[in-house]
């Protein structure tokens, strides 16, 4: 009776995740075990199959591609850059004046609140042809390339970076926001520099924060979709293919269901990998912080 009246608030929330997060997680998975496809006979009488889909992936050519594609991706554009950069502007904004900081908010969160779509269409205007990338290095007397085609994963990660930068910005923000000012002035009559106080005093506070904006980050680039739909299409050919649009063709352009839903399967399994590590870290984190 008490688990009842305690409880019965979230049961609404519960059902809800059950019906759209679990349902389409186990359905996935059990997809992934049959020989579903788009069409044909198999589309209406699916066949169980098990573990074929997914010893197919050894055999694969493109599947180790996409992998090593999406490690890239989201090493390079997120864990690296989204992180150090959103640090950085964080950093510069806590210490310039009123007008300056709002200006650079407002520009850097203004990628951010753009519809995926439209963020799209404006990197592949930039990096296409005759973008305005290559008007500009016309105008100074550079060599103009087709970037989408020459250095597709280039344009990509960039384009990711310039939109998600601002939400570890705006985290990282709102973590140094609350660093006790007594602390930092503790350090500077220490004889610490701005540099050391940043290391020694600003990181060990936000830890925390930075765990959990890489966790964040981590799984929002590694399921990243219509960003590189839209300018690349995963070409030419599967240079940019990372997993989520490689599960895509596999399902929707060549009509193999049960093959799609195979690496989508995987990409939740190395999601909830890094899930449960930065957890973990979290965790253990906390358990210091409060020793």
């Amino acid at each position: 009776m008490k688990f009842a009246k305690r409880y019965w608030t979230v049961l609404p929330s519960m059902i809800l995740l059950c019906v759209f997060m679990v349902g389409p997680i186990l359905w996935a998975f059990y997809g992934s075990l049959t020989n579903t496809s788009l069409t044909g006979v198999n589309a209406v009488n699916a066949q169980f199959v098990g573990m074929k889909n997914y010893m197919h992936m050894f055999t694969d050519r493109d599947f180790p591609n996409s992998v090593w594609l999406t490690i890239i991706f989201v090493l390079v554009s997120a864990i690296i850059a989204q992180n150090l950069l959103g640090m950085v502007v964080a950093v510069l904004m806590s210490r310039a004046n009123k007008v300056v900081s709002q200006f650079v908010s407002i520009s850097v969160i203004a990628a951010w609140v753009l519809p995926e779509m439209v963020a799209g269409f404006a990197c592949y205007a930039f990096f296409s042809r005759e973008g305005t990338l290559n008007q500009i290095l016309g105008v100074i007397g550079l060599g103009q390339r087709d970037w989408l085609y020459a250095f597709p994963m280039f344009a990509v990660i960039l384009a990711n970076i310039w939109r998600g930068t601002a939400f570890s910005m705006m985290n990282y923000q709102a973590a140094i926001g609350e660093v006790d000012k007594s602390l930092i002035e503790a350090s500077v009559v220490d004889g610490a520099n701005a540099w050391q106080t940043f290391i020694h005093v600003t990181v060990p506070v936000i830890k925390q924060t930075i765990m959990t904006n890489l966790m964040l980050i981590t799984l929002q680039t590694m399921s990243a979709f219509t960003l590189i739909f839209v300018m690349t299409a995963g070409g030419p050919g599967v240079k940019s293919s990372t997993l989520p649009i490689y599960a895509y063709k596999a399902a929707f352009k060549f009509g193999d269901i049960g093959y799609g839903s195979a690496i989508a399967v995987v990409m939740l399994v190395i999601g909830a990998i890094f899930g449960v590590i930065y957890i973990r870290a979290l965790k253990d984190e906390k358990g210091v912080t409060n020793e």
